[in-house]
């Protein structure tokens, strides 16, 4: 077995082992305290950036939960006065809407008592025996105050003997043989049709001749509109 030889000036030899020097020990202390002093990534971030945040204290909690409570009770109070807005709205039109539907019936009954009136008169007319004439002019006046009436509120009559039928205006309830009216024309009317307006407030009730009425032929009668009379 080779024993390892030292050379006189106390290195080592090739191949021989090494031993450590006082100078390599020096510089690995001093590499030790450099990596030490030198600061981490972290550590930059902490002295560069703000100073950590402090947690938060309960005074500081329930203040803030005081504001919230505070503004909750604000929108609270804000809901509330809207939704009381709301319905004294509804109840201020509900409450129109009432007076104006009893304005309308008072002035309809108001206007309809000259007709009363004219109606008694001609009832008393009758109860003392007096000429007939004088009956009939006073029921007379009296359909002429309600058509009067009907006229001043837009109602008017619809045209039908004599006109030609028109399912929109006119009812039929029968159909008859005349050889003096051409098919599909009107020829007597049982109950007059109003309308107020573009509306049809009763159609009339009306007899027609029978038959299939051709466009073009026989005279250009009645065309269906409405009018103020036969």
């Amino acid at each position: 077995m080779s024993r390892n030889k030292e050379h006189p000036d106390g290195k080592n030899g090739p191949g021989e082992a090494r031993h450590d020097h006082p100078h390599h020990h020096k510089a690995d202390a001093q590499k030790a305290e450099a990596a030490e002093a030198t600061p981490t990534d972290e550590m930059k971030g902490t002295a560069e950036g703000a100073a950590p945040e402090t947690p938060i204290t309960i005074e500081a909690a329930q203040a803030q939960l005081a504001e919230k409570d505070r503004e909750i009770a604000e929108l609270k109070d804000k809901y509330l006065r809207a939704l009381a807005d709301f319905e004294n709205a509804r109840k201020r039109i509900r409450q129109q809407s009432e007076e104006s539907v009893r304005l309308q019936r008072e002035n309809l009954l108001r206007d309809l008592l000259p007709i009363i009136d004219n109606l008694e008169r001609a009832v008393s007319a009758a109860q003392g025996g007096r000429d007939g004439q004088a009956i009939v002019e006073g029921v007379q006046m009296v359909l002429a105050s309600l058509l009067d009436y009907l006229r001043v509120q837009g109602v008017t009559p619809i045209a039908a003997k004599g006109m030609l039928f028109d399912p929109r205006l006119h009812e039929a309830v029968d159909h008859v043989e005349s050889p003096d009216h051409e098919p599909n024309m009107i020829v007597d009317e049982m109950h007059r049709g109003y309308a107020a307006g573009e509306r049809i407030l009763r159609p009339a009730r009306v007899s027609v001749a029978k038959g299939t009425f051709k466009p073009g032929e026989g005279d250009d009668r009645g065309n269906g509109q409405n009018s103020g009379g036969n």
